[in-house]
């Protein structure tokens, strides 16, 4: 019987973990590295064991200081969540090796799943689809367009699609690059791709005893840089006959290597409706909760149950009852090539009948070392169309003072018809490659919402306003500006704030002070009227509808509902301009590498890479803005850069 499980890992999934242990009465071990000592994970353990250092390198995956920390808290037995160590049969072994119970499969079946060329080669005979493999070298425009992926890890790196042959071997060495600079391993491997695919996947789960599960599908076809955005179970519009043989598949995939415990089975469908095996995950995937709310059970219960060496309860799995979706919540710009965000995050809160499986809290800081994924949010419901539009609400409502997210995004994502209408939309992997853009343009959002965020300018104005004066909310009498030479605030003349919005574009917001307190400046906004204006709450009233605008302010940060706005100072300071032709870090990262020949002196042409930042997970390309020669490079491969740091000089 396990005691006292440690957790190898961080964030949402390590406190996921704890919560299902909790309720088992099983005592928990957090982990955690300099960076995250303030993080939630860290202080909800029973015990909990710094990683000195702050990178995933020197932290969570260091296989040996995990199995350390786990003997001297006293515990029994290791849970690796998803990510880092989780599918590293060398440190299942490690752990084992220490007299540990891994919560895992056996490291012989991680070990043949690890790599996917050898994995396909494993399953070619076990009726399992294979897409065709290609030699790179003979790759021709027949063939096109193709996949480069690398035979190791997941979650996007090292992966490339490629629609002309004069790129491939570019992208391939690209490829390795990545895939070497994410995984330790360079090899990489051709395929073809598959154009309108949907990204399909099975739940397993398998006991000691030869037993196993298939609990169901799920899709999570709504991918950015192929890395999973928005997940719902069960995959939607599947026929009876294809959700049959993607199941058989899945289990003929677990029994070929001998599975044991939790694991998932990925396909990609073609538009066509063939399915061919992608990869299978040894580990907990981070979608698992829509599986939990369709089957009505707790797999990480049954991980530790299988782990005890427990038969599973039923011959056959619970029958799947409902809808369920779950989205992802990141610290990312989508407008800005999904930049990654850092900073503080001074408010989080889901309302609704939604569960949140989140690695923050209130005042958390989000770093550049890890990724930046701030929680999952999943509604149920009895049909997909109410589980749609659950989910979309909460996410409208959230509380989220903080760095940008994707948050609207996810909402204008979920009310799509492409996502909404399966028999006149189109679910597949392309989802994002055509209508980011149109996801992302605030001209393209509704009327309601453009005119929400308008009021939500206004609201802050006033509220700002009457937070500056000891009246709130009433004229301040007129006053000479002791350093304005003379200058009178007359409060019957209008006055003005400014504020950028999140795309960038800043907008001006007019009001003027009257008997009755402040108001917007009627030639301004027509017919709109200030109820009650306080400094946390705005009341407006246009053509007879009265809507209440909550405001929150931290610094220069203003909050108004889910509406986002950085106050511009009254009077701009002077700053250090940068020389014409710099290139600044868009955000704080690691220079992981430079582009080919790109040194002080170089040549270079517009649109051309000259170096790559890694925050979050996620690699970024810093291409010349111009045809121009490299007058100056600041950075070399390794460096650590902080936002708005010179990273170049290009001068045209």
């Amino acid at each position: 019987m396990i005691r006292s499980v440690l957790v190898a890992n961080r964030g949402e999934i390590a406190r996921r973990v704890f919560r299902t242990c909790r309720e088992l009465g099983i005592t928990t071990v957090a982990v955690h590295s300099e960076a995250d000592a303030g993080q939630p994970h860290a202080h909800e353990a029973d015990a909990a064991v710094l990683l000195p250092g702050s990178t995933p390198a020197d932290t969570y995956l260091r296989g040996d200081l995990v199995v350390r920390a786990a003997l001297a808290a006293g515990a029994d037995a290791v849970h690796p969540g998803y990510g880092f160590l989780s599918e590293n049969a060398g440190f299942a072994r490690a752990v084992q090796a220490a007299g540990l119970t891994w919560i895992g499969p056996p490291p012989a079946a991680i070990e043949a799943m690890a790599s996917k060329t050898a994995a396909k080669k494993l399953l070619a005979g076990a009726g399992v689809p294979l897409p065709e493999s290609l030699e790179p070298h003979r790759v021709r425009e027949a063939d096109l367009p193709v996949l480069v992926k690398a035979a190791a890890g997941g979650g996007g790196r090292g992966m490339r699609i490629v629609r002309d042959v004069a790129a491939l071997d570019g992208e391939l060495a690209a490829a390795r690059a990545e895939a070497t600079a994410a995984f330790g391993d360079g090899e990489v491997f051709v395929e073809p791709y598959i154009e309108r695919g949907r990204h399909v996947e099975v739940q397993v789960l398998a006991d000691t005893r030869g037993a196993g599960w298939a609990l169901g599908t799920r899709d999570c076809s709504l991918q950015r840089r192929h890395q999973k955005v928005v997940e719902e179970a069960p995959a939607p519009g599947l026929d009876a006959q294809l959700r049959d043989t993607l199941e058989r598949a899945a289990v003929a995939a677990a029994r070929a290597v001998d599975y044991v415990g939790a694991g998932t089975v990925e396909f990609l469908v073609s538009a066509e409706g063939r399915p061919f095996f992608l990869e299978m995950n040894t580990r907990l995937q981070v979608e698992h909760p829509v599986t939990e709310l369709v089957h009505g059970l707790d797999l990480v219960a049954h991980q530790i149950a299988v782990a005890e060496g427990a038969p599973l309860p039923s011959e056959a799995p619970p029958a799947a009852q409902g809808h369920a979706v779950e989205a992802r919540l990141y610290a990312e710009d989508p407008a800005r090539d999904w930049q990654p965000q850092t900073g503080r995050l001074w408010r989080f809160q889901v309302p609704g009948e939604v569960r949140v499986d989140a690695g923050v809290t209130d005042g958390c800081e989000i770093g550049m070392h890890y990724d930046p994924m701030l929680a999952k949010v999943v509604a149920w419901a009895p049909t997909r169309a109410g589980a749609i539009r659950k989910l979309a609400r909460a996410l409208e409502t959230a509380t989220v003072h903080g760095p940008v997210t994707n948050r609207d995004l996810l909402v204008r994502s979920l009310r799509h018809r492409d996502f909404c209408d399966l028999d006149a939309g189109r679910l597949d992997t392309g989802f994002y490659e055509r209508n980011l853009a149109e996801l992302t343009a605030p001209e393209a959002a509704p009327d309601r919402e453009s005119e929400g965020a308008r009021y939500a300018l206004v609201a802050a104005a006033l509220a700002e306003a009457v937070r500056d004066e000891p009246g709130q909310g009433r004229p301040p009498r007129p006053r000479v500006a002791a350093r304005s030479g003379g200058w009178r605030n007359v409060p019957s003349a209008p006055a003005s704030r400014r504020y950028v919005a999140g795309d960038g574009t800043e907008h001006e917001v007019r009001y003027v002070w009257t008997r009755g307190g402040v108001a917007p400046e009627p030639a301004a906004y027509p017919g709109l009227r200030a109820v009650d204006v306080r400094p946390d709450e705005v009341v407006l009233e246009v053509a007879g509808v009265r809507r209440r605008f909550p405001v929150a302010v931290y610094g220069d940060r203003v909050f108004v509902g889910r509406h986002a706005f950085t106050a511009q100072p009254r009077l701009a300071e002077p700053e250090a301009a940068a020389a014409p032709g710099s290139l600044l870090a868009p955000m704080p990262g690691t220079v992981v590498r430079l582009g080919q020949g790109v040194a002080e002196g170089a040549e270079v042409v517009a649109g051309q890479p000259l170096l790559w930042l890694e925050a979050m997970k996620m690699e970024h390309r810093v291409v010349a803005p111009t045809d121009g020669r490299v007058t100056a490079l600041h950075v070399a491969a390794g460096h650590q850069v902080e936002v708005g740091a010179v990273l170049a000089v290009v001068t045209a």
